[in-house]
């Protein structure tokens, strides 16, 4: 007969993704992960199998739990207003926590070794997967006559996915969010005007 669990294991999530966040996967070691789970590792392994899959695991809550903002903004009536919700709320996230500082996905995808190499291309598609509806809603905006047709919904979500990996790693790196705040102001200066009803 198997011994049953004796820790909470949506508590113990929590606590890996804090920690895959604030020192990103590689980072991370299994001390680190079995220190703030307060779990041994072969009870980690036995409820999440290998430190690649806690980790999968821990993405999968870091974008449900804390990246809702994305589809809320992807609603929004303008393209300019899905940027700045987007921009803003990401500041907000980014520096929500100083223990945890910047984006769970882009710390964990800057470095890696061969071995991580399935986790960075997880984090890449992720991020790939929120370029594409950014995208597809700049898209629409053009079609709308939101964004002059001479706007290219391509180029306009890779700059703004630039700008939030930038302000993702200047959190990271003890930017304060009246800065990042600043660098959103000067993103949203620079936007594509409307197309002109006259």
């Amino acid at each position: 007969m198997g011994r049953h669990r004796e820790f909470d294991v949506e508590k113990a999530l929590d606590s890996a993704l804090c920690v895959f966040w604030r020192k990103g996967y590689e980072g991370a070691s299994y001390a680190d992960l079995t220190e703030a789970t307060g779990v041994e590792r072969p009870a980690l392994y036995s409820a999440f199998g290998n430190k690649e899959a806690l980790f999968r695991l821990a993405l999968a809550r870091y974008y449900d739990r804390y990246l809702d903002y994305l589809p809320q903004a992807l609603l929004l009536p303008t393209a300019r207003e899905v940027a700045a919700h987007i921009l803003y709320k990401a500041i907000e996230l980014n520096t929500r926590y100083p223990e945890h500082t910047g984006c769970l996905g882009i710390n964990g995808a800057l470095a890696g070794s061969d071995e991580a190499e399935p986790v960075r291309l997880a984090l890449i598609d992720a991020r790939a997967a929120g370029e594409k509806q950014i995208r597809d809603r700049f898209e629409r905006a053009i079609a709308d006559g939101d964004l002059p047709p001479t706007a290219k919904s391509d180029t306009l979500a890779a700059f703004l996915m630039a700008v939030l990996h930038g302000m993702a790693v200047q959190a990271k790196a003890g930017f304060s969010r009246d800065v990042l705040e600043a660098v959103a102001e000067q993103t949203l200066a620079s936007w594509p005007a409307a197309r002109s009803s006259v």
